[in-house]
């Protein structure tokens, strides 16, 4: 149970639930263990995925997004983005599914802590067709892809029985029979990244405590409101007939390049921090502080120390409640290239790195002293070969792991699992993770000139005003948001 780090989320969207890190550590315990998980592959994924997206541009347009052929590349992502949004708005077809029981895996992605105790079909349901938002008949993306999200994982048979079941409530339907072994419970991120998607640090106060994700207008929970919620939660969990609960602590939220560490004069990193954090699209040299919003080195440094408090909260309650904590926030903060370059802590395991050196798409990525060069930078291509240069840790919404970030995630949680005493049949099949992530194997040709393609994306030129009410790649952003704008 948990949020869009359990299901699986990745550039911009919910599509290949079968490589989320959970269903990874299922693949590896053997062929006997049923993991039931929704299927979001219908038109790649909800509410998108850009991958996909630049890949159809390339086969129309070739490899480049020039001035040449940049408006009727915008007309043919505004056409594929309107049937991605009919499709999940339940426009083509009907999005019920026949799943009589509550599948395995309910993260939902979006999720901050309160909202699995408090969300269900019946209130997604009716917030979908009460509380459309504003947008420009221009917006692309779903309306409400969050709640459209909630309804096909909490009661995807659609159910009037099972309409007013919470993720809590559906965790604990599945230990009725005959309890569980193992339960990961991966929440919280939410509960602070409005910060880094808004720009805006905004706090928690007593009207945003067990209140509705559309309900609350803070960006940041206050560490006692943040274990307030846990507390109550664990609370809940500890109750159930449940063996073995692992959770994660919780990665830095400047780290991801959803944000873009940039320093006054070009100047390197002191200290591990940037003097401004701006959106991933706006380069070094194009960044204004007057003009670009953006979040200050005293921000970041705030909200690390937030989560660090966050990760303490997690600690104390696990060993209270007799959890196993995956120490998550260590590893990640181990590969930040670009923000700790002087980290010591090696956060690639050995058989990890073999398979990149088996895999002949890949092997160019382990260096003569044997170590992997991939990182936390945003993904970047050489510019004479159009192999990855950089990032493959994070996809391309910026936020969100790619197939090798979440197969690292899942050898952390196998390394916890078993010293618990958890079994697992195979070995982690990493030859698996490394295929199945193509933005590493098989770079989009788009890529080649990240900066185009990017201000493509956002939408800078005259393509934005023509075809689209809003910058793209910044309504995805918002989505991730605590409270999306409905201007």
């Amino acid at each position: 149970m948990g949020d869009s780090m359990a299901q699986g989320f990745k550039n911009g969207g919910i599509y290949r639930t079968d490589l989320s890190f959970p269903a990874l550590l299922a693949r590896s315990m053997g062929s006997t263990v049923q993991f039931d998980q929704p299927s979001f592959s219908a038109q790649a994924g909800i509410p998108i995925n850009i991958e996909i997206l630049i890949r159809g541009l390339a086969e129309k347009y070739g490899d480049e997004i020039s001035l040449r052929n940049s408006l009727p590349a915008a007309r043919e992502m505004y056409r594929t983005l309107s049937r991605i949004k009919s499709y999940w708005d339940g426009h083509l077809k009907s999005l019920q599914v026949d799943q009589p029981t509550p599948y395995h895996n309910q993260a939902i992605w979006g999720f901050s802590i309160s909202d699995t105790m408090l969300i269900n079909d019946q209130y997604s349901r009716d917030y979908i067709a009460n509380m459309r938002p504003r947008y420009s008949v221009f917006n692309v993306l779903p309306d409400n892809a969050m709640y459209t999200t909630a309804r096909l994982v909490l009661n995807p048979s659609f159910s009037t029985k099972t309409e007013n079941n919470t993720m809590l409530n559906n965790v604990d339907l599945l230990q009725n029979d005959g309890g569980i072994e193992n339960l990961i419970v991966c929440i919280g991120h939410n509960n602070i990244v409005g910060a880094v998607t808004k720009l805006r640090i905004d706090f928690s106060d007593e009207n945003d405590l067990n209140n509705y994700y559309s309900e609350r207008k803070c960006t940041v929970f206050r560490p006692e409101h943040f274990r307030e919620e846990l507390r109550t939660l664990y609370s809940h969990v500890s109750r159930m007939n449940v063996k073995n609960v692992f959770v994660p602590t919780i990665p830095y939220v400047t780290i991801p390049p959803a944000t873009r560490g940039v320093n006054k004069n070009g100047q390197s990193s002191n200290g591990g921090y940037f003097d401004y954090y701006a959106r991933f699209w706006i380069w070094d040299e194009d960044f204004d502080p007057e003009k670009h919003p953006h979040l200050t080195k005293d921000n970041a440094i705030l909200l690390d120390q937030i989560v660090d408090q966050y990760n303490e909260i997690i600690r104390r309650l696990a060993e209270e409640f007799d959890f196993s904590v995956v120490p998550v926030a260590r590893y990640v903060k181990a590969a930040a290239r670009r923000r700790h370059p002087k980290l010591h802590i090696e956060p690639y395991p050995p058989e990890f790195i073999e398979a990149l050196k088996r895999n002949n798409k890949t092997n160019y990525l382990v260096n003569e002293n044997g170590y992997p060069r991939i990182s936390t930078d945003y993904l970047r291509l050489d510019d004479k070969t159009g192999r990855l240069d950089r990032g493959g840790i994070f996809s391309l919404d910026g936020l969100h792991p790619t197939t090798i970030g979440y197969g690292l995630i899942a050898n952390m949680y196998r390394m916890n699992m078993e010293k618990r005493g958890v079994r697992f049949d195979h070995p982690f099949d990493w030859d698996y993770v490394i295929e199945n992530e193509t933005l590493v194997t098989d770079p989009p040709p788009l890529m080649h000139d990240l900066r185009k393609l990017l201000r493509f994306l956002a939408m800078t030129g005259q393509e934005r005003l023509t075809f689209f009410g809003k910058n793209v790649l910044e309504t995805l952003l918002e989505t991730f948001s605590s409270r999306p704008e409905l201007d």
